[in-house]
């Protein structure tokens, strides 16, 4: 019988809160958005919220599918941080790459790591460190070399560099660097016109941040907010350059990102929470991605932010869809039982281990 992995390493996340949680700001964290169900619905009817009902109750003491107002009456009675803990360490996750780059009282990796009994290692968020290195330089000048040194510092403590660029100014912005005047000019002029915490949305600058990043040789997060092919020309220029690209969470377009990761030896690919957001469906998401991506070029990630629960969902739905593909595809005779657990291996652990440089990596690819 084939068995899926039982450690993963969630290659993308966020840290949980660290504050009691009401209904409102329950339902707010599983919806993923600040504002509330619309009157007379609840965030608990989605593919996100009935997997929620599913795998989160026995872990904490109750039967599966338990309506919403008795697990959330449990998860009080155990308290936050207690519920936490439980959801995390019933997670199966070794190790958590987090974003730290996003705002809120939420756990950083030191804190994760202990909550999950896991391992957890920092990703650097681009935009955010520049925007605090802003805050803090006068001059254009002082600017950009407080931002060199501080990527250049962060490569000895972190595992990778994020970047929502192509979220703030689409996709096709990164296909080379731009020269060192045009970079001055572009960091005076932001400076000059922002405000202290300002958003950094200038697309030279983020074309230097990205091609600085290039040069460190840490992986680089994509986050895609598109269709992937239009990061056609930056990888194209980046190939050989020592830095892995990620695509984060390409859904609805998994098919391109799948394919710029057959076609580019330095592109790989997660589906993030897509298999979470699609549920009971997930199988046959993961089975679109199978068809085109090479298997050593494909990482699990839960994207997880704010919920423990978005965790336990996140590892639990992806194990579920990799035991119902790979496990199907064993039965009718297509795969052997080995390829399928090797496979399987590589996409839970396997590939993030070796493309973060982390503790366990092996030799071995798909």
């Amino acid at each position: 019988m084939f068995v899926t992995p039982s450690s993963l390493v969630d290659q993308y996340c966020h840290g949980v809160l660290r504050t009691e949680l009401g209904l409102g700001t329950f339902e707010a964290h599983l919806g993923r958005t600040p504002a509330p169900p619309a009157p007379g619905t609840t965030f608990f009817d989605t593919q996100t919220g009935f997997a929620v009902r599913r795998w989160c109750p026995p872990l904490l003491g109750l039967e599966p599918h338990c309506p919403p107002a008795r697990y959330l009456a449990r998860r009080r009675e155990l308290g936050g941080p207690a519920a936490g803990r439980l959801l995390l360490r019933g997670t199966g996750i070794a190790t958590y790459l987090v974003d730290t780059g996003i705002p809120g009282d939420l756990m950083g990796p030191v804190e994760l790591a202990a909550a999950g009994d896991a391992e957890a290692r920092e990703i650097v968020r681009l935009e955010l460190l520049a925007e605090q290195i802003a805050d803090t330089s006068g001059t254009a000048e002082q600017f950009l070399a407080n931002l060199g040194e501080a990527m250049h510092s962060a490569t000895s403590t972190a595992v990778a560099f994020t970047s929502v660029a192509g979220v703030r100014h689409g996709l096709a912005l990164a296909a080379h660097p731009p020269g060192p005047g045009e970079v001055r000019g572009a960091a005076g002029r932001w400076l000059a016109g922002r405000r202290a915490g300002g958003r950094l949305t200038d697309p030279v600058l983020l074309r230097h941040l990205l091609w600085s990043a290039v040069s460190c040789g840490l992986p680089i997060q994509l986050h895609v907010a598109g269709e992937p092919e239009q990061l056609s020309e930056f990888a194209a220029s980046s190939v050989g350059l020592g830095a892995d690209l990620v695509l984060l969470h390409g859904y609805p377009y998994h098919r391109h990102a799948a394919h710029l990761a057959s076609v580019f030896p330095h592109v790989y690919a997660d589906l993030g929470p897509a298999l979470a957001h699609t549920g009971a469906r997930a199988p046959d998401v993961l089975a679109e991605v199978l068809e085109s991506v090479p298997f050593g070029k494909l990482l699990f990630s839960s994207g997880a932010r704010g919920l423990p629960e978005l965790h336990v969902v996140g590892a639990q739905v992806f194990r579920a869809a990799l035991g119902r593909v790979l496990g199907g595809w064993v039965a009718d005779g297509a795969w052997s039982k080995a390829d399928a657990e090797r496979v399987a291996g590589l996409i839970a652990a396997g590939n993030a281990r070796r493309v973060y440089r982390l503790a366990g990596a092996g030799a071995e690819t798909g």
